[in-house]
């Protein structure tokens, strides 16, 4: 599934067949996404960052016949609308080719680990197997997935009852 010219983007992971995520690739790498049939890009990074973001990143995707999708996370902050916000892409562009990225695939691997339990159904090991083959979560990221998960099986209950 990475192919040759896919490789080197940095933190590159293939998900499965419709699905790769990734740290931020540049323009060269961009068009090899395209040219291998990934239809639409979720970027989780900031736009404000030189050293990790491209000029115009949408206006490079858009030129090359993909759908481009930018929820902006904070790194030190992220946000339970910007986690639902990547649900409901997630959900618009199934069954599509999407290539999900950040700076490091760090804010995507944990997003891509929610979204796998609460969206679903995975078990918790291996729906985080990916982020914790990147990395581990700091404080603010371990309290932001587990509040995260604690809403989840909140609102299972009350579903229940």
């Amino acid at each position: 599934m990475i192919t040759p010219a896919l490789s080197g983007i940095y933190n590159i992971r293939a998900v499965d067949e419709s699905l790769c995520t990734s740290g931020q690739p540049s323009v060269a790498q961009l068009r090899e996404i395209a040219a291998a049939g990934f239809t639409t890009v979720i970027n989780l990074a900031l736009h404000d960052d030189p050293r990790y973001s491209l000029p115009d990143e949408a206006g490079t995707v858009k030129s090359l016949g993909m759908v481009y999708v930018h929820i902006p996370v904070q790194f030190a902050a992220p946000t339970r609308a910007n986690l639902l916000e990547f649900f409901s892409e997630m959900e618009a562009h199934e069954g599509e080719k999407i290539w999900v990225h950040c700076a490091a695939n760090i804010r995507v691997s944990a997003f891509l680990g929610l979204h796998r339990v609460i969206k679903q159904g995975w078990e918790r090991e291996p729906a985080f197997a990916q982020m914790h083959d990147l990395w581990q979560p700091d404080e603010a990221w371990s309290s932001f997935i587990a509040s995260a998960l604690e809403s989840q099986s909140g609102s299972q209950e009350t579903r229940a009852k």
